[in-house]
C-alpha cells in the first residue's frame, strides 16, 4: 500500500456535491460528483459525499490524511458546524459536519464557507496562485466574497469578511437577505434574470440573458453593463479599505466574462483605487474544482507541518 499523503475536498452545493482527491501538491488525482439530497437532512448529505469519496480512495493509491468540506451558508470553522443555511437545505443548520466526517473516516476534517474555499482553491492552484492580497468574488445564484490578505484567508471575527454581495450602495432594489441596494441585486444570476424581466416582461435565466446580449439585445446588454459597473465599484471600495492588488471572479455568471470584463475594466480605469495602483482583474481558472480543491488545501494546511499556500512557479 502506498504511503503517499492524500487530501480530499468536498463541495456540498444546493444541487450538486463535488469531490476531489489531491496529492501533497494539490494536484487533482481523481474527481466525481453526485446530486445533493438537500431535502433529506445533514446526515444524508454527508452520506452522499462519502458515497462518492469512498470509491475514489479505493482506486487512488495513498493514505488519506485529512478532508476539507466547503458548504454554502454561515459556518463555524472552529467546531465544524453549519450555523445558518438557506431554505433550500433541510436539517443542515446546526449540523456537525466535521464530526460526521471524522466518525466515518477516522481522519481530521475541516469546514469552510464555500466562497472562502473557492478563493483558497484559486490561490493554492488556480488563477491567482501564490498571490498575497486578493479579493475573490463568486457570482452564482447570489454574490459571495472572500478576502485573502497577507498570504492567508482573512475571515474576520464573525467569519463575514469580504462578503461584498451584501453591502449597500448599489441602488434601492430589495435583496433576498431583506436589505436593499446590495450588490447582489445587480450582479447575481437571480437578479440578472429579474432585472431583464423588469425591463422586458420576458423571464429568462442569466445564461439566456447573456446569450441575448451576445446577439445584441440592448436590454440584455444594459443588464450586464449594470452588473459589471456594480462589480467594479465593489472592487474599488474593497481596494480602498484593504488595499488588495488582485480580484478573481468565478461562479456560473462569470461564464459571461466577455460581457462583464470590458465593463469592469473600463470602470476601474475611469475610477482607479485611491492608491493609484491598478487592481489586476482575472477570471477564475479551476471551475467546479475551485471549492473542493480549496477545501483540500485547508485540510493540507491544518494537518501538514509547515504547509502553506503553494507559491507561484
Amino acid at each position: 500500500m502506498s504511503d503517499r499523503p492524500l487530501f480530499a475536498g468536498v463541495d456540498i452545493g444546493g444541487t450538486t456535491t463535488q469531490v476531489v482527491v489531491c496529492d501533497d501538491d494539490l494536484t487533482v488525482l481523481d474527481r466525481a460528483g453526485t446530486a445533493t439530497p438537500a431535502a433529506s437532512g445533514g446526515q444524508a448529505m454527508i452520506d452522499a459525499a462519502l458515497g462518492v469519496l469512498t470509491p475514489l480512495l479505493r482506486r487512488t493509491p495513498g493514505r488519506l490524511v485529512g478532508v476539507g468540506v466547503g458548504a454554502a451558508g454561515v459556518v463555524d470553522t472552529t467546531v465544524g458546524r453549519i450555523l445558518v443555511a438557506s431554505d433550500s437545505f433541510s436539517g443542515w443548520s446546526g449540523f456537525p459536519v466535521t464530526a460526521a466526517v471524522e466518525d466515518a473516516l477516522g481522519v481530521p476534517a475541516f469546514l469552510d464557507n464555500d466562497v472562502n474555499a473557492f478563493l483558497r482553491g484559486e490561490v493554492s492552484g488556480g488563477a491567482v496562485r501564490g498571490e498575497p492580497d486578493v479579493l475573490g468574488i463568486a457570482l452564482g445564484t447570489g454574490v459571495g466574497g472572500a478576502l485573502w490578505a497577507g498570504g492567508r484567508l482573512f475571515a474576520g471575527p464573525q467569519g463575514a469578511a469580504g462578503e461584498i454581495g451584501h453591502i449597500p450602495g448599489f441602488g434601492d432594489l430589495p435583496c433576498t437577505c431583506g436589505g436593499r441596494g446590495h450588490l447582489e441585486t445587480l450582479a447575481s444570476g437571480r437578479s440578472i434574470g429579474a432585472r431583464f424581466a423588469d425591463r422586458t416582461g420576458r423571464r429568462l435565466t442569466a445564461r439566456e440573458v447573456a446569450d441575448a446580449a451576445t446577439r445584441g439585445d440592448q436590454d440584455a446588454l444594459e443588464v450586464y453593463r449594470a452588473a459589471g459597473a456594480g462589480l467594479a465599484r465593489a472592487v474599488v471600495m474593497t481596494a480602498g479599505l484593504v488595499d488588495i492588488t488582485t480580484v478573481v471572479i468565478g461562479g456560473g455568471v462569470s461564464r459571461a466574462w466577455h460581457l462583464l470584463e470590458p465593463v469592469i475594466r473600463a470602470q476601474l480605469a475611469e475610477e482607479p483605487p485611491v492608491s493609484g495602483h491598478p487592481v489586476r482583474l482575472v477570471r477564475a481558472r479551476l471551475g467546479a474544482d475551485a471549492v473542493p480543491v480549496g477545501a483540500a488545501a485547508r485540510a493540507r494546511l491544518e494537518t501538514t507541518p509547515g504547509a502553506g499556500v503553494l507559491t507561484t512557479p
